[in-house]
């Protein structure tokens, strides 16, 4: 993997974890290729990286390019896409991007991260606390660190540690050697039919880990627990590291209990308390991560990529914590009309703690509208819990709104998976 005679181009290079995955073989010596459907400053910083980006996806981008030892594709995509359908009838190896991500990070000692929320950032403060204890390791985490402005990291180590996603039990390409576990909910109920099914297959995960690793979960939590029941590596409970007077920079107790996990795998690895706690107190977030962007009209506005009830919970609990006396409007995206559906009256009740909620349309990513939920049902409930909702259809009706009804009083809380982001875009620029 050392020489530039290699090529692999990246259908979705765009992508987070695509994106990542590609600066690794940037990083290798290969010749990198990729397409995407949309020009981002992430695909633009890649093509000054090195590789070479193109934004119309049609079979010529494989055709073009002889010599292609390896295309990978993002499961997001349709399995009829010209590319994909190009390399393997070229007979091109065409791999996942967590397949793609096995063959590389399964030759490590690897650490990898799961669990429903809590993965990025419980990743990258992990990475800030191996970087500063001189582990050097190989990083991709699915975000933007703050720190870094990148989601990879290249180390020259054994190790490495990377976000291990349950989606279509895509992780189970995985072999890790230590298994952080944040948590455990029903989720991506497109796909999975009810929590028994999440847990057969965080269950199948914890098998790979062999005897002499190690498993980091909270033991105490009764959806988690019998997932870890069974293994014969070394379970170490989390919560005997949480410290609730830890001096981070990101509110909240779930971001401690992140704290808490990164901090027992980073004990389980050698690494001396003190250590860590330097390097968890200067841990600066990662982009979508309850991130600061700004302030309109005096009042702070925060970006943040929850799309689950808990997740969204847990942020609104966090503006609640660093300006418990002021007005908190929440501008919320839902992502998918199946969870939408499936987790309906968990959303009315975590949206329900904002004073205000400025809601979107629900952003579809990889789904069909069949009419059976839609936003307008968000803010008829909401409205009946006695909460001021209002639905705008554009990101520049929602923006124009929050601009118009707050000030010095007041924190702006853009939330959801989708496209909100943009409306804290239009808010700080």
């Amino acid at each position: 993997m050392s020489t530039a005679t290699h090529a692999i181009h990246f259908i979705g290079v765009g992508g987070i974890g695509m994106s990542a995955l590609a600066r690794h073989y940037l990083h290798e010596g290969w010749q990198v290729s990729g397409s995407d459907a949309t020009q981002s400053a992430n695909t633009e910083k890649l093509r000054s990286e090195g590789a070479d980006i193109v934004y119309a996806q049609t079979a010529e981008n494989i055709r073009s390019r002889p010599g292609l030892e390896l295309v990978v594709y993002t499961e997001a995509m349709d399995h009829d896409h010209p590319e994909l359908v190009a390399a393997r009838a070229a007979g091109i190896t065409t791999v996942n991007y967590f397949e793609a991500l096995a063959n590389v990070a399964n030759d490590y000692y690897l650490i990898a991260v799961a669990g429903t929320h809590g993965k990025t950032t419980t990743t990258a403060m992990l990475a800030d606390i191996l970087e500063d204890a001189s582990f050097d390791p190989t990083v991709v985490v699915g975000s933007l660190r703050t720190k870094t402005g990148c989601n990879y990291r290249p180390g020259k180590s054994k190790y490495m540690l990377v976000e291990a996603c349950e989606y279509k039990r895509d992780f189970l390409t995985l072999k890790p050697d230590l298994l952080v576990i944040t948590n455990l909910e029903h989720e991506h109920v497109d796909y999975y039919q009810d929590l028994a099914d999440v847990q057969d297959a965080f269950k199948e995960l914890v098998s790979y880990v062999p005897e002499a690793g190690y498993i980091i979960a909270n033991t105490k939590d009764a959806n988690l627990a019998p997932v870890v029941a069974e293994t014969a590596a070394t379970v170490v409970d989390y919560n005997d590291c949480l410290d609730l007077n830890l001096a981070l920079k990101q509110p909240g107790l779930y971001n401690r209990q992140n704290a808490a996990a990164a901090t027992a795998a980073a004990q389980v690895l050698g690494v001396e308390r003190s250590t860590i706690t330097q390097a968890l107190e200067n841990f600066a977030g990662t982009a979508r991560r309850f991130e600061y962007r700004g302030d309109v009209h005096g009042a702070p506005v925060y970006d943040d990529y929850g799309h689950h009830p808990t997740e969204v919970k847990a942020a609104i609990s966090g503006a609640r914590e660093i300006a418990p006396d002021k007005r908190l409007t929440v501008v919320f995206q839902s992502h998918t009309y199946s969870r939408t559906k499936a987790l309906f009256d968990d959303f009315v009740a975590a949206l329900a703690g904002a004073d205000r909620v400025y809601l979107l349309p629900i952003y579809a990513a990889r789904e069909k509208d069949d009419g059976s939920v839609n936003s307008e049902m968000l803010q008829v409930a909401l409205v009946e819990r006695g909460v001021k909702a209002e639905l705008f259809y554009t990101h520049e009706a929602a923006a124009l709104a929050v601009e118009e009804s707050v000030g010095g009083d007041d924190v702006v809380l853009c939330l959801g998976a989708g496209s909100v982001t943009k409306v804290a875009d239009i808010l700080t620029k």
